[in-house]
C-alpha cells in the first residue's frame, strides 16, 4: 500500500476517480488543498494545517464539510495504518462540483472533501540547487487567491520549476510583482549574512508557510535574530547562507544559488536541528 484515500465515508487503497469533467473544479480550478507531513511517526503542526485547508476553502467561496478536528482525526487515523517507519505526504483536499448563479461562479454549498496519504520519502542530499525565475512572478492579491493554498495557483510555479530544471537547478527564487524576493517555487526562503537571518515579509502574494513561521519562531527563541522584511534579490548574491523551509523537505540548505557555490552554514544547520527536535514532540504513534 503506497496511497489510502478518505472519500464519501470510507477508506479506499490508491487514487479513486473523484472528479467529473462537468464539476467545477474540473474545468474552472475551484479546489484548495494542503501538505501536512508524517515522518518516524511524527506529524508536526498537522493541526495547524488541517486547519489552514479549511480557512483556503472559504477563501474561494467553498463552505467546508469537514471541520479541521475531523481532519486532523483522519489523518492521525492513516497514519497509524501506515505504521511509524512510513514516511508520508497528508494532504486533505476540498473543491467544488457545481456552478453558481453566474455563468462560471461557484455553488460554495457543492462541497466535497477528501483525504489523500501517501508514501513520499522525505529528500536526502547535500541541499538545493536554485536560479532565479526569469519568467514569472508572483500574482497579486487582486490578481489570484494568494491567501489560500488553491491548486490554480500552482501552474504558474509549475512553469518556474520548469524554467529552472531546464537551467540546470532543482527550484527557482520568484520575485514579487514589484521585483522583490517572494520565495521560490515551492517553499519560503530564508537568508543569513553576519549572523542575521531576513526573510521576506509577508506582503499578500505568497503563503507565508507553516514550516516557515515555525522555523522563525525557533530560530528567535533560540536567540537568533530574524527579520521578516522587503528583501531585494541582490541581497541573495551576497549573503553567507540560503536554506529553504516547506513541508515537502522542512528545512533545507542552498548548496548554489545562480554561479555561487554555497556551503551548508550554521544557521542554516541550527534551523533544521531546531525544527527536527520540535517535530520529536510531535508524536502520533
Amino acid at each position: 500500500m503506497d496511497t489510502l484515500t478518505w472519500w464519501n465515508g470510507q477508506w479506499h487503497e490508491g487514487s479513486p476517480a473523484v472528479l467529473g469533467p462537468r464539476d467545477h473544479a474540473f474545468w474552472l480550478g475551484s479546489m484548495v488543498f494542503d501538505g501536512g507531513r508524517a515522518f518516524e511517526g511524527l506529524a508536526p503542526d498537522l493541526d495547524l494545517h488541517s486547519e489552514r485547508v479549511v480557512r483556503s476553502a472559504r477563501s474561494i467561496g467553498l463552505n467546508p464539510t469537514k471541520t479541521p478536528q475531523e481532519i486532523l482525526a483522519l489523518s492521525h487515523e492513516a497514519i497509524r495504518r501506515f505504521g511509524p517507519k512510513a514516511e508520508l505526504y497528508v494532504r486533505p483536499m476540498f473543491w467544488a462540483t457545481k456552478g453558481g448563479a453566474g455563468p462560471i461562479s461557484v455553488d460554495g454549498d457543492s462541497c466535497q472533501f477528501l483525504l489523500c496519504v501517501y508514501t513520499s520519502p522525505m529528500p536526502t542530499g547535500p541541499g538545493l540547487a536554485l536560479g532565479l525565475c526569469r519568467t514569472i512572478r508572483r500574482p497579486t492579491p487582486e490578481s489570484a487567491p494568494t491567501d489560500a493554498k488553491a491548486s490554480c495557483l500552482y501552474p504558474n510555479s509549475s512553469r518556474g520549476v520548469a524554467e529552472m530544471l531546464a537551467r540546470g537547478f532543482q527550484n527557482g527564487v520568484v520575485l514579487d510583482a514589484l521585483g522583490n524576493v517572494a520565495e521560490t517555487c515551492s517553499s519560503n526562503l530564508f537568508l543569513a549574512r553576519n549572523g542575521t537571518v531576513a526573510t521576506p515579509i509577508p506582503n499578500g502574494t505568497f503563503l507565508a508557510g507553516i514550516t516557515r513561521n515555525r522555523t522563525i519562531r525557533l530560530l528567535r527563541e533560540a536567540g537568533v535574530t530574524v527579520e521578516e522584511r522587503t528583501v531585494r534579490p541582490e541581497e541573495l548574491d551576497t549573503a553567507d547562507e540560503l536554506f529553504t523551509s516547506g513541508n515537502a523537505g522542512k528545512v533545507q540548505p542552498v548548496i548554489r544559488y545562480e554561479s555561487r557555490d554555497l556551503q551548508p552554514g550554521p544557521i542554516a544547520r541550527k534551523a533544521r536541528e531546531l525544527y527536527m527536535a520540535f517535530a520529536r514532540t510531535q508524536r502520533v504513534m
